[in-house]
């Protein structure tokens, strides 16, 4: 009767050098424990008895490949050992669900076209087919428009106007002419309704931001037909929808008519915009219709056309979602979205104010090389961490590439969130946009403590703050730069956050694509904007916070007649500009011989009409030019003759100034 023997390290060690022959289970326990790793969970000692069937010095040998996580302290020397994560390191690993349903389209491809070269023609075939059948769309949108009388519509941006404002239009509005006699057809985008006032507008004697800049439009009959008269300065696209012309959501076409000077712009409500009402004169208005006429005859018919971004965004997500099912390579992946995405939002999705369209492939075309050698950057560095050897196409279809469509939408997504741009000015002031700051700073709060985990559980977690402190010292020494202003952008944001997203998981999947199309949006809709601006480039026609002249009230001829007597300008002051129902009707520069500012007189344009009147100081520049500091608040001269400051700082008198 042979008894059975028993086995320890050192005779096992010693009996044989192949301890795969002597002990035949070592490799299905060495396999066994991988796939426990892989899988995260818990494998256990295989025995026999109390015999165990791998000598105990090979078992401590195969138990240092797992993972050895230190216990969390509250020491320096714990906490930092802690922060290294396990050893070894735990490596990301993205495992499809499904993983044969996953594969199934990329397999089909592998059968029917099994050599390397056929792969990459019908890539490269797929791609062209999608550049033909997108330009061709897009082109024949554009020009298949013709109106009769009035040519292709003009192509406009939802923020265009005909009266930019009060100064640039310069004295009495001569450089803003025609104000009457003329008309064309316009063309207007989707989503106009979303195109609100940004900074402190005044109309009158009322100050208005963020909500659309219609002023007047109550329908009133004209040649048998409802009609509305805007104020010059209106939005044209926001006032077509007030009209109804136009849809929110497919834009459309119409044809603006120049109407001159008006008065009495009444104030209405209509397909959810409410006009603003301004009860005096402007001198240039125009009215809206969507009807044209033939040239030789005189039955009009109506104007149709439609914003085509929602029917190409529609075949484009299509074609890209094949490519990520089929497209196993992760450059190959990559690049071709990269493209198709950038021409997507370059040229239909959110294109920058051209009027032509091949104004518009020209902006394109010339934004696109660097940033596509930024893209190369950012893929070589960062998404390539996340991309690299990712079997979960459908995981990568839904979170990475519908991330990527998510940011490079950005005006119909993110751009919702009630702040327009990251500046404290606009913050302050924006309704809602501190309670959104502080959830989207609690939203990437969260996310970064999850991200950081992940980076220590692969041992990557001070390699990776070291490189946001970096960026952190960066950006303080940008705002320790003086006279300048620090402005994060679209793109800054990506390239901050990137980083952060440099492994394989399906949260990292999500924010890595969303950063990208953030990116591409920001480059194809704006270009690269500086991060340091001036403040007067950053403020974009806000308040400067200087202080406005101090006027006296006027001498009264009559009912109708004022006359305005000046102090000297300030010693900082070059001139002093006077506007008159928003409108600049005076402007006068210092007398060379030291004489007094001549009076500026002014009469009603119309009897029993309100007025305003608004005052400013006027610089110069020292290669030409002018510019403004904020002028002061409206001053109302009534209908009963009464004029009244809204300042109450501003004295009444000359004589109560030296009292």
């Amino acid at each position: 009767m042979q008894s059975r023997p028993e086995y320890s390290g050192a005779s096992a060690q010693s009996s044989s050098p192949d301890t795969s022959t002597e002990y035949p289970l070592q490799e299905i326990r060495s396999q066994y424990k991988d796939e426990a790793r892989d899988n995260d969970e818990i494998s256990f000692d295989l025995e026999v008895g109390d015999v165990p069937l791998l000598p105990q010095e090979h078992m401590d040998t195969q138990s240092e490949k797992f993972e050895r996580d230190p216990p969390f302290s509250c020491t320096p020397s714990g906490f930092c050992a802690w922060l290294r994560g396990p050893t070894p390191p735990h490596v990301y690993h993205i495992n499809p669900w499904f993983p044969r349903l996953q594969a199934a389209p990329a397999r089909l491809i592998d059968q029917k076209f099994p050599h390397r070269s056929s792969k990459i023609a019908l890539l490269f075939g797929g791609l062209f087919f999608w550049i033909v059948v997108f330009f061709a769309s897009l082109k024949a949108s554009v020009a298949g428009q013709e109106v009769p009388g009035y040519g292709q519509p003009v192509k406009l941006s939802c923020h265009h106007r005909l009266w930019s404002n009060s100064t640039n239009c310069g004295l009495n509005g001569d450089l803003c002419r025609p104000f009457e006699d003329q008309s064309f057809a316009f063309r207007c985008p989707s989503g106009c309704a979303a195109a609100i006032l940004l900074e402190p507008y005044v109309v009158g004697d009322q100050e208005l931001n963020y909500r659309p800049l219609v002023v007047g439009g109550k329908p009133f009959n004209v040649d048998g037909h409802d009609s509305g008269t805007y104020r010059g300065d209106s939005s044209i696209c926001a006032s077509a929808l007030h009209a109804g012309l136009i849809d929110d959501a497919r834009g459309g076409c119409g044809i603006l008519h120049r109407a001159g000077e008006q008065k009495n712009f009444y104030s209405s409500s209509q397909h959810g915009i409410e006009s603003i009402e301004f009860l005096s004169s402007f001198p240039m208005s125009f009215r809206l219709s969507n009807e044209a006429s033939t040239l030789d005859s005189n039955e009009t018919y109506p104007i149709k056309c439609s914003d085509a971004r929602w029917s190409l965004f529609a075949f484009t997500l299509i074609w890209t979602t094949i490519l990520s099912l089929v497209v196993t390579s992760a450059p190959a992946f990559y690049s071709m979205i990269y493209f198709i995405v950038w021409f997507q939002v370059a040229m239909a999705s959110d294109p920058p104010s051209m009027g032509s369209y091949y104004d518009l492939v020209s902006i394109a075309l010339g934004r696109f090389l660097p940033g596509a050698f930024v893209g190369f950057v950012l893929y070589y560095f960062c998404v390539r961490h996340t991309l690299k050897n990712l079997d979960a196409h459908w995981d990568k279809t839904v979170l990475w590439l519908g991330g990527c469509w998510v940011g490079a939408l950005n005006t119909d997504t993110f751009d919702r969130i009630p702040i327009s741009r990251l500046t404290p000015h606009d913050i302050q002031q924006q309704p809602g946009a501190v309670t959104a700051l502080i959830i989207v700073v609690g939203s990437l709060i969260a996310i970064a403590f999850g991200q950081a985990h992940c980076f220590r559980r692969e041992g990557r977690f001070f390699p990776t703050i070291s490189i946001y402190g970096i960026l952190v010292a960066v950006v303080l020494i940008l705002v320790a730069v003086p006279n300048m202003n620090l402005r994060i952008h679209h793109y800054i944001l990506s390239l901050l956050f990137l980083p952060g997203t440099t492994m394989q998981t399906r949260p990292s999947l999500l924010y890595s694509g969303i950063l990208i199309g953030l990116f591409i949006n920001g480059i194809a809709r704006w270009g690269f904007d500086s991060i340091l601006q001036t403040p007067g480039a950053l403020l974009d026609g806000a308040k400067l916070g200087t202080v406005p002249p101090k006027i006296y009230p006027p001498s009264m001829t009559d009912a109708n007649n004022l006359v305005f007597s000046f102090p000297d300008l300030e010693p900082h002051a070059d001139g002093l500009s006077v506007l008159v129902n928003d409108v600049e009707r005076f402007q006068v520069f210092r007398p060379k011989d030291g004489q007094h500012l001549p009076d500026f007189t002014w009469s009603r344009t119309y009897p029993n009409e309100l007025e305003y009147f608004r005052f400013g100081f006027v610089h110069t520049n020292a290669l030409g030019g002018l510019w403004y500091e904020d002028f002061s608040p409206p001053a109302v001269w009534g209908v009963d003759g009464n004029f009244a400051f809204r300042d109450p700082e501003i004295p009444e008198d000359p004589e109560s100034e030296s009292e």
